[in-house]
């Protein structure tokens, strides 16, 4: 028998179903007060109604295979990197006379603390460790001594200023150690780099110089020993303007690039408050969609967490009910499509906006594909990595998505800067050549929103 017992909370099951298989060759324990709160969450249309049923498949499935005496745990399936790990149930009561008097027994987080206590005491060579989402629940139990863990096993990275920002910067010496071979194709400036640094590089990756040379390239094709770039377009002069809108700043422009390059089926933005994410994608998605024709129309979506209280139901139809959540929408709406003065002119412009930008719920997203729609998912760091998979796999031929977010406002409970969906598909997509991503620097709200995003 494996030396390490990990007890497992509730929440680390309706975060993520496959939990039970992610410890190798240890043990896991359920306690019972757990397969109760299971039981409890399991009704429902809801992420996490569907992640507790999941989990009863799985144990449905292990107890099914399983013929011997159940005290002496299941076995879990091993991987070509680790040895089977067994399953234990709780089969005895366990007495709370272990916790002090402050803590009463009846209530779930105290009932695995006197279980996490106990099953130390069984076997002291043993160590036992309470795996759990829930921080308060961890600091009690380390308050008792009890050995706590969160659990870590979909943190993408150790620290979100790991993750991949998208550039990178060429020094002065750069051109003396790699060599440039040009190539004009179709109107277009490509160039062949070798040297050792190309090796570092990622496709869709802007480079640029810090200098003031103008030097702004993006990787497109990533070989063995050569990498090739292209020139990108500038979208600050006002000959390129996108509905009506210049980039402001380096990573404006590169957005730009990747938002309206067909080759680009799914682009990631991040940034702080007042970055211009929402306002350029909107931009492109009117320009390709309305313009050339591109898309057949924009479909906008995004997390309802509440940022105050929630307001309670909302009365009407799918897109009236998702119309208070997407005052990001409207405003930069505004912003690119001025109403006209006249009643007949205001009517017009309202009706074909209404007609090819759609407003969706992810709640309605399951089982749909979605052909030729250039897809807006706003708040995308409120999502958790298979909610970002359901989203994305809805895609079909000839649609895009664009996701935004800023992983320094998570509202969803459990979820941080390195766990979060949006953290996720940034590091799992920086290798695919049909993908880019690019992380907003500064902001251009104004100068009271800038101020406030670094002051407050």
């Amino acid at each position: 028998m494996t030396n390490h017992l990990f007890i497992l909370d509730t929440n680390v099951l309706m975060h993520d179903p496959t939990a039970i298989f992610r410890f190798g060759e240890h043990a896991i324990y359920l306690p019972m007060v757990v397969l109760e709160e299971l039981d409890a969450a399991k009704k429902g249309m809801s992420e996490v109604a569907r992640n507790v049923r999941q989990v009863s498949r799985f144990l449905d499935e292990l107890i099914a295979k399983h013929a011997g005496d159940i005290k002496e745990g299941i076995s879990l399936p091993a991987t070509e990197h680790t040895l089977s790990g067994r399953l234990f149930f709780q089969t005895e009561a366990i007495p709370h006379t272990l916790l002090p008097d402050t803590l009463p027994g009846n209530k779930p987080d105290n009932s695995l603390l006197s279980t996490a206590i106990a099953l130390q005491k069984i076997d002291l060579n043993r160590k036992v460790t309470l795996i759990s989402k829930d921080i308060n629940l961890r600091i009690k139990a380390y308050a008792l001594g009890i050995h706590t863990e969160d659990y870590s096993n979909d943190k993408v990275l150790d620290d979100v200023d790991l993750l991949y920002t998208g550039q990178y910067l060429l020094d002065a010496n750069f051109w003396k150690t790699h060599t440039k071979e040009l190539i004009n194709w179709q109107g277009r400036t490509f160039h062949k780099i070798t040297g050792p640094l190309t090796a570092q590089w990622y496709p869709n990756q802007l480079l640029y110089h810090a200098n003031d040379d103008g030097f702004e390239a993006i990787v497109r094709k990533c070989q063995e020993n050569s990498v090739i770039i292209e020139d990108i377009k500038n979208f600050r002069t006002a000959k390129n303007q996108i509905w009506g809108i210049s980039a402001r700043n380096r990573e404006q422009n590169f957005a730009l690039n990747l938002l309206t390059d067909p080759e680009v089926d799914f682009v990631t933005l991040l940034g702080v408050a007042g970055t211009g994410k929402t306002l350029l994608t909107l931009a492109a998605g009117l320009v390709q969609t309305l313009e050339k024709q591109l898309y057949r129309e924009i479909i906008v979506t995004r997390v309802t967490v509440p940022l105050g209280e929630d307001i309670g139901f909302l009365p009407g139809t799918e897109e009236e009910k998702m119309t208070p959540w997407m005052g990001a929408l409207m405003d930069n709406l505004e912003v690119l499509n001025p109403m006209p003065t006249g009643e007949w002119e205001r009517a017009a412009t309202t009706d074909l906006l209404s007609n090819r930008i759609k407003i969706r719920s992810l709640n309605f997203m399951r089982g749909r594909t979605f052909l030729n729609r250039f897809i807006i998912l706003d708040e995308a760091q409120n999502l958790t990595s298979k909610q970002m998979k359901a989203l994305i796999t809805r895609a079909g031929p000839g649609t895009k998505i664009v996701c935004l977010g800023n992983v320094a406002q998570i509202d969803t409970p459990y979820l941080t800067e390195t766990t979060s969906g949006l953290t996720y598909t940034v590091d799992r997509f920086k290798q695919w050549a049909h993908s880019g991503h690019i992380t907003l620097q500064r902001g251009e709200r104004s100068r009271l929103a800038d101020f406030a995003s670094q002051s407050l």
